[in-house]
């Protein structure tokens, strides 16, 4: 079918219409990008459009061209930096046009001026508010600035704020804008309707995992007596089996003198191998041959058999880091005494 520029034209439509006005060599490096049901849908559009005009194929260009500046000043600065540059360039209507196709075809979460904001100043703007307002924020944070601010907050504000974060499930747009209208008003209209989801036991995990670890040490004291249920589903996930490579050699070789041979031989079994690398490479070589033989002659081994040995040979190495016969390699402040 033929194209004019008075035509209202879909997404699939335009991405057609683009790629035929760049031409078949940029076209095909473009498509090496996309999934297959993209391509095949992309290449059945192209196939029935027999002809553009010079107006619409202008027109998409523009169009493109637009969407990409917006995306590269939302890299540079936030939503609110590309808004004012676009506002400059193309005028306040086709600026909050363009921003408003970006943040429902890329889904540009809310506080996104937030994730520029130095942690130190956002903490001074936000300790005072409610644990559910920052909780909130936090849950949109990257972990290594929520860590921050968690380990900045007062001892007795920490594990309800972590709490709230494991806790919380979905959160109603109209909330997410009342808070976002606190941080900064001007930019409320731009946040998705849709309902998101945030927070969970992983995102309160990567805060966890990322906080010194005084901080959060008390932050599972308290909620063991508080929440114990939640205390040990976050342990659990706070750290994997695989994450015995942020040991050193002589912290391995002290994990697995209390590491029983046949459990070692079962989590090896499912264990990738970088870790069994670092396994047999700190034990003695007649160890090493007896637990790879042993791995060879049990056979198949059930997953949940696997992951049970790995659980153990965890708890193993918490409990010597909780005793300090061990560091595991960390941020967030920890201090390692040579």
């Amino acid at each position: 079918m033929s194209r004019s520029a008075d035509e209202k034209l879909s997404g699939l439509q335009k991405a057609a219409v683009l790629l035929i006005s760049l031409g078949p060599e940029k076209s095909a490096n473009i498509f090496k990008h996309l999934k297959e049901e993209e391509i095949e849908e992309l290449t059945l559009e192209i196939a029935n459009t027999r002809s553009v005009t010079p107006q619409m194929k202008e027109m998409v260009i523009d169009e493109f061209y637009e969407v990409c500046l917006a995306q590269q000043y939302i890299a540079e600065g936030g939503i609110g930096y590309a808004k004012e540059l676009l506002e400059k360039a193309l005028g306040a209507d086709k600026a909050m046009d363009v921003i408003g196709k970006l943040t429902a075809s890329l889904q540009v979460k809310p506080f996104e001026f937030v994730r520029k904001t130095d942690a130190t100043q956002l903490l001074n703007f936000i300790q005072d508010e409610h644990p559910q307002t920052i909780a909130l924020i936090l849950s949109y944070l990257a972990p290594a600035q929520s860590a921050l601010i968690v380990s900045a907050l007062p001892p007795d504000r920490q594990a309800d704020v972590a709490k709230r974060i494991a806790v919380m499930d979905r959160t109603s747009p109209d909330v997410i804008k009342e808070v976002e209208r606190v941080l900064e008003s001007k930019l409320a209209s731009l946040v998705n309707q849709d309902y998101t989801i945030i927070g969970g036991v992983d995102a309160v995990v990567e805060i966890l995992n990322t906080v010194d670890r005084g901080t959060e040490k008390h932050i599972m004291e308290t909620l063991e007596i508080e929440e114990p249920e939640l205390a040990d589903e976050i342990r659990k996930k706070m750290f994997v089996f695989e994450d015995i490579l942020l040991l050193d050699d002589r912290a391995i070789q002290r994990v697995l003198r209390d590491v029983d041979n046949n459990d070692l031989a079962i989590a090896l079994k499912g264990a990738n191998e970088q870790v069994q690398n670092a396994i047999f490479n700190n034990l003695s070589k007649r160890l090493a041959v007896m637990i790879k033989e042993d791995m060879e002659f049990m056979g198949p081994v059930r997953m949940k058999d696997v992951e049970e040995a790995q659980q153990k040979i965890v708890n193993i190495i918490r409990k010597l880091e909780d005793s300090a016969e061990i560091v595991i390699s960390r941020g967030g402040g920890d201090e390692i005494i040579v």
